[in-house]
């Protein structure tokens, strides 16, 4: 399975070619305007489902699924983790536990910006997390910012996972570690000296084989569309 995430920086209609012909079996993506106004745009391409989910119809995220791959939204979504948005991701009879992640500040409580809202995720959702789950999206985090109040950071996030037999593909496959990263996913407003990998795509050890690769979008390839770049991950098992 082919699983692309990219923050497309809004207005999805009109970028969508680009990202579509990579032949993605599962699309998440994050600043999406909403599902009325995209689907006129997508009559041309084959896609199977579409679910968005956001408060702001021109931003929100976005899940399309191609092939034979069915999604829903789990009955058990907590809207006070917003843009954490729990997927059942089916392939006939198997099923897998699917993340879309957008985090975005907490509407009253500073601590639960951003990671703090990951935090809160992966605890109220920590029976979901198993053998079989992908987290998956635009975190807007990483270990540089620990020391910044939070009730829980990236490196908590990470460990949490880890226990779980979740980890980073992109780490996992490196052996770089979180805070050093060398590949950045996201160039502030577009700026090439303001690089930051922010954008992850976390897997059950189940799920990984040695053909399993996850690859980060160019700047040159990229940039005119967003600030951020698509993460393109291969071979996902099913």
């Amino acid at each position: 399975m082919k699983i692309i995430s990219w923050n497309c920086n809004m207005a999805f209609r009109k970028k969508y070619e680009k990202v579509v012909a990579l032949k993605p079996d599962l699309l998440v993506i994050q600043e999406c305007e909403n599902g009325i106004k995209l689907q006129s745009h997508l009559e041309s391409i084959d896609y199977n489902q579409l679910i968005w989910y956001g408060n702001n119809p021109n931003k929100g995220v976005a899940i399309l699924s191609f092939n034979d791959l069915k999604i829903e939204i789990n009955p058990n979504h907590n809207p006070e983790f917003e843009y954490i948005i729990p997927v059942d991701l089916y392939l006939g009879k198997r099923k897998i536990n699917l993340f879309c992640i957008w985090a975005m500040p907490h509407k009253t409580v500073r601590a639960k910006r951003y990671v703090g809202q990951i935090w809160g995720a992966i605890n109220y959702y920590e029976k979901d997390l198993n053998d079989d789950s992908i987290l998956i999206g635009d975190f807007n985090s990483n270990a540089i910012w620990d020391e910044k109040k939070r009730v829980g950071n990236h490196t908590d996030v990470v460990n949490f996972l880890d226990k779980k037999n979740i980890k980073s593909i992109y780490h996992n496959n490196s052996g770089i570690k979180h805070g050093e990263e060398k590949d950045p996913t996201l160039f502030l407003l577009k700026n090439k000296e303001k690089p930051y990998h922010i954008d992850y795509c976390f897997l059950s050890n189940a799920l990984f084989s040695k053909q399993t690769t996850i690859e980060i979008g160019k700047y040159k390839e990229w940039i005119k569309l967003s600030d951020h770049m698509p993460l393109i991950v291969n071979n996902v098992i099913l």
